[in-house]
């Protein structure tokens, strides 16, 4: 009303022009938010907070970006604590496979030293010099000769089984000729 006083003077102003001021219709201006709920949430932000309210609110931010940074401190740990369990995991696999490499190596040079090792072995095409069959089963032979007593023949078939007890369910049950040739073994047949 003022802006309107000022322009027409006082004594020109009407009801007219005051109603227009007071609606905004002259100046196209707003006392503020035409929205209810706008209006209301504008009359909120202009009260003004307690003080023991601010002050929660700012400890409480405090807290937060204090807890946030110590989240993100133990995260980085426990990455850099993975990636050292994952390396040490594969050091740890990869000695596993060297050793078991190594026994299996050992295994079948001692397999291949036996008898009938060129009849069940499984094994043909090695081109190593310690993988010679045929040396290998001669070898067998002539000490498996000298070593031939009567009543040893268990012994020698025994040697020729496994006698692991793994069990799978594919495979027949062959417990019960496990349990033959090694009572066998221990108590050969009398003639």
């Amino acid at each position: 009303m003022r802006q309107v006083r000022e322009q027409k003077g006082i004594q020109d102003v009407t009801i007219e022009d005051v109603e227009g001021v007071v609606n905004g219709d002259v100046y196209k201006e707003s006392n503020g938010p035409t929205d209810c709920y706008a209006a209301i949430s504008q009359v909120d932000r202009l009260q003004s907070e307690p003080e023991s309210i601010r002050k929660w609110r700012e400890e409480q931010k405090e807290r937060l970006e204090q807890l946030d940074a110590n989240s993100r401190k133990q995260e980085a740990e426990w990455k850099e604590k993975a990636i050292k369990e994952l390396e040490e995991w594969y050091a740890r696999q990869d000695e596993k496979l060297q050793k078991t490499k190594a026994s299996n190596r050992v295994a079948d040079e001692a397999f291949y030293k036996q008898p009938f090792a060129d009849v069940i072995g499984y094994v043909t095409n090695i081109n190593h010099p310690c993988y010679s069959l045929e040396q290998a089963a001669e070898e067998a032979f002539v000490n498996d000769a000298e070593d031939i007593f009567p009543g040893t023949e268990w012994e020698r078939v025994a040697q020729l089984c496994d006698f692991n007890p793994k069990s799978s369910k594919q495979a027949k049950d062959v417990s019960r000729m496990r349990s033959v040739l090694i009572s066998l073994k221990q108590a050969p047949l009398v003639r």
